[in-house]
């Protein structure tokens, strides 16, 4: 489990980005996080759900506050 409770899985292969993400969506991952240079360096993460497609670059903590919320909702 990862610090907010939230079940996560790092994918460090060296395998093309489209590759991964098309694998994700197969496996039925609800969320996908990807992370370059540029999201290091602005402390954001580019955020792709399964079933809405790419949501764009947010802050890491806005992610997680919206995840653990919908945890929570779903849990109710």
């Amino acid at each position: 489990m990862a610090p907010a409770g939230l079940r996560v899985e790092l994918d460090e292969r060296q395998e093309k980005i489209g590759y991964k993400i098309r694998e994700a969506q197969l496996q039925k991952i609800p969320y996908m996080l990807v992370v370059g240079d540029k999201e290091v360096a602005e402390g954001t993460v580019s955020v792709r759900a399964r079933a809405g497609g790419d949501h764009g670059g947010r802050p890491v903590d806005d992610f997680l506050r919206d995840a653990i919320d919908e945890v929570r909702r779903r849990a109710a």
